[in-house]
């Protein structure tokens, strides 16, 4: 069998660029992971929060300066004492590296009436990564809309 010394540079040639690459791409793909179990985890924050009726937890995962802009009085938040979420599905859903946004259907009782309704409502999240987290942009639900 004759040795070809010229297919040994060559291939190991090509495993240099072909690693070079891999280290190049691979802190992109751990940021991006990094990135989509930060959006699990706020929505599941977000979810839970909203599903028991903790308003205030779930108004301190609202993007800073839509707080800043939008304050919530504590009658805002008596007036969410007043209801019941019965029910928390997502109905779709779409993520980008900077931005995601969900589809939800919301069941709520009126807690005077014992009324049932669903309120349908869009999660708009953004990537924030100087804090490193992700935040709705849009406020709390609004389980009143229509009324």
């Amino acid at each position: 069998m004759r040795a070809y010394p010229g297919r040994s540079v060559l291939f190991r040639t090509q495993l240099a660029v072909l690693l070079l690459a891999l280290l190049v791409l691979l802190p992109g793909c751990a940021s991006a992971r990094k990135q989509g179990t930060a959006l699990e985890r706020a929505q599941y924050a977000w979810t839970g929060a909203v599903r028991w009726n903790d308003m205030k937890t779930a108004w301190q995962l609202v993007d800073p300066e839509y707080r800043a802009a939008h304050p919530v009085s504590e009658l805002d938040f008596a007036r969410y004492e007043q209801v019941q979420v019965t029910g928390y599905r997502e109905t779709g859903a779409t993520a980008g590296p900077e931005d995601a946004v969900r589809e939800i259907q919301i069941g709520v009782v009126n807690r005077h009436t014992m009324a049932e309704r669903t309120v349908r409502y869009t999660e708009r999240w953004r990537w924030d990564a100087a804090a490193g987290t992700w935040w709705i942009v849009d406020g709390l639900p609004d389980f009143w809309a229509g009324e």
